[in-house]
């Protein structure tokens, strides 16, 4: 039993073994969770990694603070009808397996909803009802696995980051260390044999046996680490061909003094650590730099409108918005911050966060989460907590209600990686058997300059280090991406589709006439605080020329996307929207965009709009005709279709008179062919956005904050988008070219170490030196041609 090892955790099974179901258990936890993950129908769990599990401890009274509902209060993201979020920070997450457990928590209890890992971070966010669960009872039935999280109010309490200094140590003592082996070595270097040979030639030699025990123990402990991790994973990472550099360079040097055979390759040994470390160093610093740009540059072009004390209205950015302010909510705006109603009658949609979509009713004085989106009618709250940028950006990302558009590139990378891994590993075997039969004294230089000249850190440094400058550049122009995937996508597009109204045109500048029967001053009233309430670019205009300030809280408010709203005060009811909407049946002959109006359910007028199309609409199309198949889907009558085939290029195809559901089955029926660019306003495009493979939201100051899409571009920066798409591709090729640089290095560096012509010390210097120089290539080709943006 002494030998064997534990089915669930891989770890060796001593005295206190366990026999179960005909599989050795270490201990009566792993039993335990080989139970629970059986009969949850959890057993896939051992397919993907065999023993990829962790150890349970014994944790049940370690939690019972969790029974202060304060601390709860404290500890959850959103806590609203009987619905809870919280984020746990998971140290034992290692592998696939852990990640493919953690999100199938819904399978060993039924109150938890949806859990959603984030591995980079070790973390897990998951959505739980509580009418028969608890936070605590999710923390002890995480540690009852062996994923115990690790909580600490401390840290929820800090404000800025923890920063972690680790790798500044470790590349400290590795530096230390190797100046002074290279110090060590410079009699061997200069053959000073009367000073070396007789006096103190085994001093200098165990003295840097001395300084590279804490390089190898310490400062490279982390590549030993990840190797066994992915070992015992069945999987190559590619720690393990550094780890194995590491561990032979560090015996065969420790065997040549022992027995007096030479001086071994301690400088070696320290240069490779520390100049792995450094590359690593250079990596971190490059990230934490992009991290930055991200956090603090990409804030969405979204506003709200916050209500100033002489009872104007105006528009700011959401990080501007303060404690205490009163803001106006729109119906199907994002509410960006935690608040307080003070008036209107709240139905909040909370999908966005929980996954729920049961609207939640809300009265005046109670509360509101950030991340909730106003179904129905216009309210005025009062602001509890400033914005946090990062939260939106969360609810963004959330995989709950965002679609699965995860590209194959990244993927791809992987799969390079690991094959270049095994590769390594095959070449450097068979090059040592080779040297073994026909001149055993080079076999183990060669074993050990292949492991470390040959890694693929370079391969898989490109494709982030690429596209995540390039998100970097978009941001800076006002293209906010969701994420570097969507740059990949975005290259792949041959199609590009457009709504109209709020996309091409602009509410800025519009024209617009009224044509019929005379407002009375009540149904002026009454239509500018109807018209209020909507977030629709139509609305927004309607609303800016209507001279009543005889605002008034609405008794009713309903619209019914692509066809109108209407509000209802005091028995009486207007309608803004189609004809049909209204219930106007005349065929009028309409070249214009028309909104039509109706008092009591009798037809008063309409408004008719002039369109004002974008600055440089015309030389937008001519530039994406080149390469693009283009479309207009417009919920507009086909009014200005002479006009805009004047305008737009010949083939491009045009649809008027297109419901919300019309929009998404047309680009699901162009995608069985080609890969889709969606552009609209993120309102009645909402379903065409998330149905695209590339969805962008158009914004015009105005809160249409859309999870739906995956990116969102300032409307006054229109006029880039076809240059957005010519980098996207670019940055394809500098990922490609990153590739054939690194393989061209490898090669050259695998022939002079399978021949034995390879000096560790000089293959320790090259091989960091390729992932720093791949680093550095792809900064400065993705800023060189970011250049192409500023002249536009």
């Amino acid at each position: 039993m002494t030998d064997s090892t534990c089915y669930h955790c891989g770890d060796e099974c001593g005295r206190d073994s366990v026999t179960f179901d005909g599989k050795d258990f270490c201990c009566n936890g792993c039993k335990t969770v080989y139970e629970i993950f059986t009969s949850n129908g959890l057993s896939t769990f051992y397919e993907l990694e065999g023993k990829a599990g962790t150890t349970p401890n014994q944790i049940r009274k370690k939690y019972d603070f969790l029974d202060n509902q304060e601390i709860v209060g404290r500890l959850v993201e959103f806590d609203e009808e009987n619905v809870q979020v919280v984020t746990l920070s998971i140290p034992s997450i290692h592998c696939s397996s852990c990640i493919w457990v953690l999100e199938n928590l819904n399978k060993l209890h039924a109150a938890i909803s949806v859990s959603q890992v984030d591995f980079p971070k070790k973390t897990i966010r998951v959505t739980y009802k509580t009418n028969d669960f608890s936070l605590k009872a999710l923390v002890l039935l995480l540690g009852s696995i062996g994923y115990e999280p690790y909580i600490s109010l401390e840290e929820y309490n800090k404000k800025g980051k923890k920063v972690d200094r680790s790798l500044i140590y470790k590349l400290g003592v590795a530096g230390f260390a190797f100046g002074n082996v290279m110090l060590f070595s410079f009699p061997e270097y200069f053959e000073v044999e009367e000073f070396w040979l007789d006096q103190y030639k085994h001093v200098f030699r165990w003295l840097m046996f001395a300084f590279s025990l804490p390089v190898v123990f310490y400062a490279g402990i982390d590549y030993f680490i990840s190797a066994y991790k992915g070992i015992r994973s069945k999987l190559l990472n590619i720690d393990v061909p550094i780890a194995l550099g590491i561990f032979t360079l560090f015996v065969r040097s420790t065997v040549d003094i022992a027995f007096d055979l030479g001086s071994g390759f301690f400088d070696s040994l320290t240069g490779l650590v520390f100049f792995l470390l450094l590359g690593r160093f250079f990596q971190q610093k490059t990230y934490s730099y992009l991290s930055f740009e991200r956090d603090y540059k990409s804030y969405f072009p979204i506003a709200v409108t916050r209500l100033q004390k002489n009872g104007g209205e105006e528009n700011i950015q959401i990080y501007n918005i303060n404690v205490g302010d009163r803001v106006l909510i729109r119906s199907h705006e994002i509410i960006p911050v935690d608040c307080i109603l003070i008036k209107g009658t709240a139905e909040i949609d909370y999908s966005f966060v929980t996954g729920e979509s049961e609207p939640v009713l809300k009265k005046s004085g109670e509360k509101l989460f950030a991340g909730g989106k106003q179904l129905s009618g216009v309210l005025e709250v009062e602001v509890l907590r400033s914005v946090s940028q990062s939260y939106l950006t969360q609810l963004w990302s959330n995989s709950i209600f965002s679609k699965d558009k995860a590209s194959q590139f990244q993927t791809l990378t992987d799969s390079i990686g690991k094959r270049f891994t095994v590769a390594v590993l095959s070449i450097a075997t068979l090059a040592t058997i080779f040297w073994l039969v026909y001149m055993p004294s080079l076999a183990l230089n060669v074993f050990t300059s292949v492991l470390i000249i040959a890694c693929p850190c370079a391969i898989a440094l490109a494709a982030p280090f690429t596209l995540g400058n390039m998100l970097r550049i978009f941001g800076k122009y006002k293209l906010y991406l969701k994420n570097t995937n969507t740059i990949e996508r975005l290259s792949k597009i041959d199609t590009a589709i457009f709504d109209k109204t709020g996309t091409l045109t602009t509410n800025q500048k519009d024209t617009i006439h009224y044509e019929g029967m005379e407002l009375t001053e009540d149904e002026t009233a009454l239509l500018k605080t109807t018209l209020r309430a909507s977030n629709h670019p139509l609305s927004r205009s309607l609303y800016n020329i209507l001279k009543s300030n005889a605002i008034m809280t609405l008794e009713e408010f309903q619209e019914e996307t692509g066809k109108g709203i209407e509000g209802k005060y005091n028995e009486h009811s207007i309608k803004v929207g189609s004809a049909s909407y209204v219930g106007e049946n005349k065929s009028n002959s309409i070249t214009n965009t028309t909104v039509y109006i109706s008092s009591d359910e009798d037809v008063k007028g309409r408004f008719v709009f002039k369109n004002t199309y974008r600055e440089g609409m015309q030389q937008i199309f001519d530039e994406l005709a080149e390469s693009l198949e283009l479309g207009i889907l417009s919920g507009d009558n086909d009014g200005e279709k002479k006009k805009l085939e004047n305008v737009l290029p010949a083939k491009t195809k045009m649809m008027f008179d297109q419901k919300p559901e019309d929009k998404l089955e047309y680009i699901k029926k162009l995608q069985e062919k080609n890969t889709v660019l969606m552009v609209g306003d993120g309102l009645n495009d909402a379903g065409a956005l998330a149905q695209s493979d590339v969805g962008l939201a158009v914004s015009e100051n105005i809160n249409v904050f859309s999870p739906a899409c995956d990116g969102i571009l300032d409307a006054g920066n229109l006029n880039m988008l076809p240059s957005f798409i010519k980098l996207s591709k670019k940055s394809i090729r500098i990922i490609k070219l990153s590739f054939i640089l690194s393989l061209c290095y490898n090669v050259v560096g695998l022939y002079f170490a399978v021949t034995g012509q390879l000096q560790p010390v000089i293959a320790a210097i090259l091989m960091p030196l390729s992932s720093i120089s791949i680093v550095l290539f792809t900064t400065l080709a993705t800023n060189f041609i970011g250049k192409e943006l500023k002249n536009k």
